[in-house]
């Protein structure tokens, strides 16, 4: 848990982790929430590619037309990702 919260590889969970309330701040070194943009896909007939793609702003061609496989990226924490390809 420290280590996705300190390092959050995935684009989508950067974007949840933005989205948190910040309670150990004072009110001058708070910045404003972040939400993530767009619809979730209908999950009955999705979409090719991965899932997340609409509402990335990191998603390339790739992501649209094939789904990113399961790899792991650090011992214990594994990611789906084409951006984590790309690096």
């Amino acid at each position: 848990v420290e280590e996705l919260f300190g390092d959050p590889r995935h684009p989508y969970t950067q974007g949840l982790i933005r989205s948190i309330p910040r309670i150990d701040l004072d009110a001058e070194h708070k910045t404003r929430l972040e939400a993530i943009g767009g619809s979730v896909p209908i999950l009955i007939n999705p979409p090719p590619g991965c899932r997340f793609a609409p509402r990335c702003k990191h998603a390339m061609s790739i992501c649209t037309e094939q789904e990113p496989r399961l790899r792991e990226i650090a011992p214990g924490h594994r990611m789906a990702c084409h951006l984590g390809d790309a690096s």
